[in-house]
């Protein structure tokens, strides 16, 4: 199997498996049931199809951008993104430090636009493929700084 194959199934084994391995022990629990929610607060059932989806083009963004530049600035911002994406829920939902896990979300937000913009002229296709993951973070932003200010402010 060529490299460029075996790189792409690394990619998705990182981001779809890394995601789920976290998600799975890292779970919102008693705690997070008993959290004053806002209004917006989605279903539960929801965010494992929605993470699913996200990581997988995540996963191919990563895996494009890789084999143009392995070690390219832009890979680096890719790879802390992720290192911070996979960060947020164990601070959230294993220890509880919501706005310590506001402020990770808001610093993936950043990365996550600079690699967007970074990588546009480059690959639309993984600046595209990022876009809707820039806006469920953006959206999970509102959803944790809302569940600290109900909660803890």
């Amino acid at each position: 199997m060529p490299a460029k194959y075996i790189s792409f199934i690394a990619f998705l084994i990182l981001c779809v498996g890394g995601g789920a391995l976290i998600g799975t022990q890292n779970l919102p629990g008693d705690w997070y049931d008993g959290l004053t929610k806002p209004f917006f607060n989605p279903p539960s059932w929801l965010f494992g199809p929605v993470w699913t989806v996200l990581y997988a083009m995540i996963a191919v963004a990563g895996w494009r951008t890789w084999i143009r530049n392995a070690n390219g600035t832009l890979m680096k911002i890719w790879f802390a993104q992720i290192a911070l994406n996979f960060t947020w829920s164990p601070v959230f939902f294993t220890y509880h430090w919501t706005l310590f896990a506001a402020l990770i979300i808001l610093a993936m937000i950043v990365l996550t636009a600079i690699f967007i913009v970074s990588v546009w002229s480059k690959d639309r296709v993984a600046g595209w493929l990022m876009i809707p993951y820039l806006c469920w973070i953006g959206f999970a932003s509102l959803l944790n700084i809302s569940l600290w200010w109900l909660n803890f402010a």
